[in-house]
């Protein structure tokens, strides 16, 4: 297939220099005519420079993006991961408490609209990073590349593709509703005129998108990856069954996930009876962040574990009570039954995920109880221990993340066989799964508690929590956001956080960094809506709380 090859403008303008390509243009044939030799030659020098730049690429998903500087680095700032807890704090099934050290509470009262904020610019500086590094890589090469810089550059097509996902889920509502709506800009390397670059719409951006997935399909035949942090062509399928998703393509999302999901296993109930979630290796991730002791090591304030991971002993969850919990409505409605209850600890503070655990070997105390100045406070109800740490304890911080897992792709396939009108097969699919896997009692609820559909997002919700997609979700559904029904009683939210906010209320569209708005006159901002006011829209319900 042709592909159309964007470079970004704005906050990471991509300079597509000459010199670029300066290793491989001053390879110059003898007499006019490449012999076997210099093609060999010629072969190697290019792979050499593709597979230099290529892991940087995947590295920099989940490092610092250091937006005021190399030295002002912060505990907010950990790039694309960054951008993903971010979401699932505006959502409406995760919480930090309301306390001086918590960096988040911009995105708890959504003043992360503010465009001075350091909270947006990172959300909006990381993609467009990636975007550009991207760029910068792929005009090095080749169209016709062979070997492993072919499949280099279609898994950096596959990354651009992920970061303006990330990008056009922040900026306007999904393409269902809002196709011919303004979202990012894009940019071509004929553009010329990078300061007025005026936001592509959404379907321009799914465009792009679905063509750089689609690329990297094609080319990723017979690759075969060291590890579950590499794109190869089912983790790019998954990607794509999620676009597709989105714009109500059932059918084709449906053959994505199956072919992305080919091959896996979700993890069994005895799997996740223990907090998990951390390492590349775990058999049900597609896709996953790797991240190494060094590269963690850079700020280990400014990590995933630090933040969403309960068990840390170099973090700020642990050491100052920024432990991220489930919001009660949400716990309340998980059976008793289903293994997945004991991700949060309960009203009484206990789970049995954390039985055979103690914080450290010289410790053996209770794990929850347990506190340890400046290191670690006791653990309160609704305090998630979904997501393991290398060790209790542990200063590293240098635990994986997952990006894509199996479970996903398969609830991706009931929710399009639902829209198919193949409701049986779906319902088949999603109780098999959930009787399997996490609820050996497990039974569909009938339509007077809730509506098939809502309970596929229901398991998507309980399933992937913490994972970066509470708030695509509302998004592609088209869904109002529910922290609280009818008064305060309803939700252990903290009170400056608790808010709903209608299906299609403009605040919840992010707005432009200030950075950007002052270099691309060609932005129109996103001014609908106002900051959300305490205990507003009571009365709204989501058709799971």
């Amino acid at each position: 297939m042709k592909l159309n090859k964007y470079i970004i403008t704005g906050l990471a303008v991509t300079a597509l220099a000459a010199a670029s390509c300066s290793d491989f243009d001053e390879i110059k044939p003898a007499g006019g005519t490449l012999v076997a030799a210099q093609v060999q030659e010629t072969s190697a020098a290019i792979t050499e420079r593709a597979t230099a730049a290529f892991g940087a690429l995947y590295t920099q998903i989940g490092l610092p993006c250091s937006v005021f500087g190399t030295s002002q680095d912060r505990p907010d700032d950990w790039g694309i991961l960054q951008a993903h807890f971010s979401n699932d704090l505006e959502g409406p099934d995760a919480w930090i408490p309301d306390i001086n050290y918590n960096w988040f509470s911009a995105c708890g009262q959504y003043t992360s609209r503010t465009p001075s904020y350091a909270n947006p610019y990172v959300r909006y500086a990381a993609p467009y990073n990636l975007i550009a590094a991207v760029n910068d890589f792929v005009v090095q090469f080749p169209e016709d590349a062979e070997g492993e810089v072919k499949y280099m550059v279609a898994q950096a097509y596959a990354l651009r593709a992920f970061a303006y996902w990330i990008l056009v889920n922040d900026f306007q509502f999904g393409p269902t509703v809002a196709g011919d709506k303004p979202a990012v800009p894009i940019v071509t390397p004929q553009t010329i005129d990078t300061a007025n670059n005026p936001r592509a719409t959404v379907n321009e951006v799914y465009e792009l998108m679905i063509g750089d997935l689609t690329y990297a399909i094609e080319n990723l035949d017979g690759y075969e990856r060291p590890n579950a942090s590499y794109i190869n062509v089912q983790a790019a399928k998954a990607l794509r069954a999620r676009l597709y998703l989105a714009q109500g393509e059932w059918q084709k999302a449906y053959d994505d996930a199956v072919a992305a999901a080919d091959g896996f296993s979700p993890a069994t109930i005895a799997e996740v009876s223990v907090p998990t979630f951390k390492d590349i290796s775990e058999h049900n991730w597609i896709w996953g962040y790797d991240m190494t002791t060094e590269n963690a090591s850079i700020e280990p304030s400014a990590t995933n574990s630090s933040w969403l991971r309960s068990f840390s002993g170099n973090a700020y969850a642990a050491a100052v009570d920024c432990y991220t919990r489930i919001n009660s409505m949400l716990y309340n409605k998980i059976p008793d039954t289903d293994v997945r209850k004991g991700w949060w600890l309960d009203t009484k503070a206990y789970s049995p995920l954390l039985n055979t655990l103690t914080w450290d070997s010289a410790s053996g105390q209770d794990i929850v109880g347990l506190e340890i100045e400046d290191t670690k406070v006791a653990m309160t109800p609704y305090v998630n221990v979904k997501f393991g740490c290398n060790s209790c304890g542990t200063i590293l911080n240098d635990e994986d993340t997952p990006l894509v897992r199996v479970e996903e792709m398969i609830l991706v396939q009931v929710e399009c066989l639902a829209h198919l009108n193949k409701t049986d097969e779906a319902k088949t699919l999603l109780t098999n799964f959930v009787k399997t896997y996490r609820d050996p009692s497990y039974t569909i609820p009938s339509e007077d508690v809730r509506s098939f559909e809502n309970e596929i997002w229901f398991q998507r919700r309980v399933e992937l929590w913490g994972e970066g997609l509470s708030r695509y979700d509302l998004r592609r559904l088209d869904k109002p956001m529910v922290r609280f029904r009818n008064d305060a009683s309803s939700t252990n939210f903290p009170a400056k956080f608790r808010f709903n906010m209608k299906h299609d209320d403009g605040y919840a569209l992010m707005r432009f960094s200030q950075y950007e708005t002052n270099t691309n006159f060609g932005i129109v901002d996103n001014e609908d809506g106002k900051l959300p006011e305490v205990d507003q829209n009571p009365e709204l319900t989501d058709g799971v709380n």
